[in-house]
């Protein structure tokens, strides 16, 4: 089921130029209604329910409602985000509540190198048998 926001608990992230769930969201589909100050999911059939909004969302307002093979009849899944971890409850319809605690591992924009450690690419090897895992040359 796609994003929702809660409009009684949304606040707009208190006016900023663009909000926490703008910000995150993969599919650029999280807006801000300036009239009202609320975020929403402009094209939730886009939603790919990834929860990254609902993780990020200072104020807890959005939900993503769980299919029911996941969340059956009523049961639901409510992420806290702290400073260091994110705090998973599942409600379960019988009422029953489990959490699970995970660390945040987050690096600063841009810090990552993905190449750190690897050799640089050599393109004499790009047409020698065996690269990309074949065994042979094949002739198309």
């Amino acid at each position: 089921m796609p994003s929702f926001v809660m409009t009684e608990k949304c606040d707009g992230c208190k006016g900023q130029e663009r909000t926490a769930c703008m910000y995150i969201c993969p599919n650029d589909l999280m807006k801000l209604d300036r009239d009202r100050m609320k975020a929403f999911n402009q094209e939730p059939e886009q939603c790919w329910e990834c929860y990254n909004c609902v993780k990020i969302c200072p104020q807890q307002a959005i939900e993503v409602r769980g299919y029911q093979d996941f969340c059956p009849l009523g049961g639901n899944v409510i992420p806290m985000r702290g400073s260091d971890s994110i705090m998973w409850t599942v409600k379960f319809r019988n009422g029953a509540l489990k959490r699970f605690k995970f660390p945040i591992r987050t690096t600063a924009e841009g810090s990552v190198d993905p190449f750190k450690g690897k050799p640089e690419a050599d393109f004499n090897n790009v047409k020698k048998p065996g690269f990309f895992n074949l065994t042979e040359v094949r002739k198309f």
